[in-house]
């Protein structure tokens, strides 16, 4: 319920452009000093402290960014201003995105770079075979 009544908040308030199934952790930080700027799809997850970034003072940007739908943004990673992350994507946690990634691929590290490419992910950037993977650990007794 916090979670809806912070991302109406966020879109009826500020003027973010963020999907109504779209999901942003409460520590999530989106910036407010160019709030247009924010776009997220629909079916995407911003994970705990993760920050949106859509300006740079000190260049006097003011940018859109944008992450695409079905994405997972990791959490304490910082999206810089301008980037647009692909649909289908996975950011890792901590990572800092500098440059625009491509539809289905999973980033990480600071400068984020490509670690896959042409991943299948489901909602929320979940990959597809996750439940597969679950179910088998689960019949080794793994988890």
């Amino acid at each position: 319920m916090l979670v809806a009544a912070r991302r109406a908040w966020l879109v009826h308030v500020w003027g973010m452009d963020i999907h109504p199934t779209a999901q942003l952790s409460l520590s999530a930080s989106l910036d407010r000093t160019f709030p247009i700027g924010v776009h997220v799809g629909a079916c995407s997850y911003i994970a705990f402290e993760a920050r949106i970034l859509t300006h740079d003072r000190t260049r006097g940007l003011y940018l859109h960014t944008r992450i695409g739908r079905n994405c997972f943004i990791g959490g304490r990673s910082m999206i810089l201003p301008g980037v647009e992350i692909g649909d289908g994507c996975i950011v890792g946690a901590g990572a800092v995105v500098t440059k625009s990634v491509p539809p289905r691929c999973i980033v990480a590290g600071n400068p984020a770079r490509i670690l896959r490419e042409n991943i299948e992910v489901v909602s929320y950037g979940r990959l597809a075979d996750a439940d597969e993977t679950e179910a088998r650990l689960a019949e080794q007794g793994l988890t």
